[in-house]
């Protein structure tokens, strides 16, 4: 299939979010304050696992990985970014040393390193895990893993596994926390998973745990600013270089998680437009120049002279009210705004201007109950990133109705960062 920005703007039949299990357990409203108030428990196990082994496995992923190796002790994960040549994301996921020669890939990084190692002729081998992951994250989880465990986990460092027995089965659970606090995430077989999540669900009763369910699960992405693929930006796969990798990873892909589908008043001539670099999507922390990997030359450039970066958007209002209200006078309206975000799993990216110039890309709108808030993520130009500087989103599409929305720049993370909170103090 030849891609272009025209022919991503015509989704599939049926096309939605399915990844997440129910759209609602309790309702959006109530799941929402989870991570805030009490905790969840949310199904990520269609994300995929690839196991690497052999002498060569950090060799290899130098080569395409922006993170440092030169330490990376057994038991502790990485958020690994890989790029292209231009410095532009092409996959990232959560990379786990399980021992000495022993890796383990979450998500979307695995296709890409397996693709990598069949150009090499490095002591390597690889091959898929059926694994579930179970995220537990909010205020109370330390306290739910505990009950479950048996056991305390409170000398659990960050981005590092701890070893825990759970209905029997004995899973590993990482210290992350993608909603912005504290979390673990349980891996273990997928034969378990069932069992290890009812026995959480009934240990978290007492301390008010909810399921999460589809239709808020990416809130906590937006509040916590963890940009997302097929969200926030396109992976850099659609470029002559990438062909053979391009048939590899849709045909690998269920409907769902096919690279993504582009909605929104942003009118991108070249899908290339829709790339982001780690600078611009704030992982610039993670890119380290201690080694030679893909796009190094470029992520120099940049990192030393960023040109966007990442901020929240606050929506007005009175603006956002107009959009529903349109819905319910006749004539032209303007296109439905979701609650609390678009279900169908489009890269949704509007304009965001400024005096009339274009100075970013908003994506992840959003509504936050926790805030009452319309939220977003933007890449924005560095001269117009000030917290406090007015903006306008353009809601709309490029050939349609447009609403002018006035817009606030916001910190990113929007919500109080408390991942690495002292456990022992929880």
């Amino acid at each position: 299939m030849n891609y272009s920005v025209t022919s991503m703007r015509k989704a599939p039949e049926g096309y939605a979010w399915s990844r997440f299990g129910q759209p609602e357990y309790t309702d959006w409203l109530d799941e929402s304050m989870s991570w805030k108030e009490t905790c969840y428990i949310g199904d990520w196990s269609f994300l995929w696992q690839h196991r690497f082994t052999g002498p060569d496995v950090l060799p290899m992923l130098s080569e395409i990985t922006v993170n440092s190796f030169a330490k990376f002790d057994i038991g502790q994960s990485k958020h690994a970014i890989h790029t292209n040549r231009d410095g532009k994301v092409i996959h990232e996921g959560v990379l786990t040393r399980l021992g000495s020669e022993e890796y383990v890939i979450h998500g979307r990084g695995g296709f890409w390193a397996a693709h990598h190692i069949e150009s090499t002729d490095y002591d390597v081998k690889v091959e898929r895990d059926d694994w579930f992951i179970l995220q537990v994250s909010g205020p109370q989880s330390i306290h739910v893993l505990e009950k479950v465990a048996g056991r305390g986990l409170r000398d659990t460092g960050f981005m590092r596994i701890n070893t825990i027995t759970v209905a029997g089965h004995e899973i590993y659970a990482l210290r992350q926390g993608m909603a912005g606090e504290i979390g673990f995430e349980l891996q273990g077989p997928i034969a378990h998973k069932a069992e290890v999540y009812e026995a959480i669900l009934e240990a978290g009763r007492e301390f008010g745990i909810r399921k999460l369910g589809g239709r808020t699960a990416p809130i906590n992405h937006l509040e916590a600013c963890f940009p997302t693929i097929a969200t926030d930006y396109l992976p850099a796969i659609f470029e002559p270089e990438t062909k053979d990798y391009l048939k590899l990873f849709s045909e690998s892909m269920p409907a769902f998680a096919q690279p993504a589908h582009i909605a929104g008043s942003y009118d991108g001539k070249e899908i290339s437009e829709y790339y982001r670099s780690p600078v611009e999507l704030g992982w610039a922390r993670n890119i380290k120049f201690d080694h030679d990997f893909l796009g190094r030359e470029a992520l120099e450039e940049e990192k030393a002279n960023p040109r966007r970066v990442i901020r929240t958007l606050v929506w007005n209002a009175d603006d956002v009210l107009d959009v529903q209200a349109s819905l319910f006078r006749q004539g032209e309206n303007y296109p439905f705004m979701d609650m609390p975000r678009d279900q169908r799993g489009f890269m949704w990216a509007d304009r965001v201007t400024r005096d009339g110039e274009l100075v970013g890309v908003s994506t992840s709108r959003g509504y936050s109950y926790f805030f009452r808030e319309m939220l977003s993520l933007c890449t924005l130009d560095v001269a117009h990133s000030d917290i406090g500087t007015a903006l306008t989103v353009h809601w709309g599409n490029p050939d349609g109705p447009q609403k002018e929305i006035r817009a606030t720049v916001a910190p990113a993370p929007y919500k109080t960062d408390r991942r690495r909170s002292d456990l022992h103090s929880a």
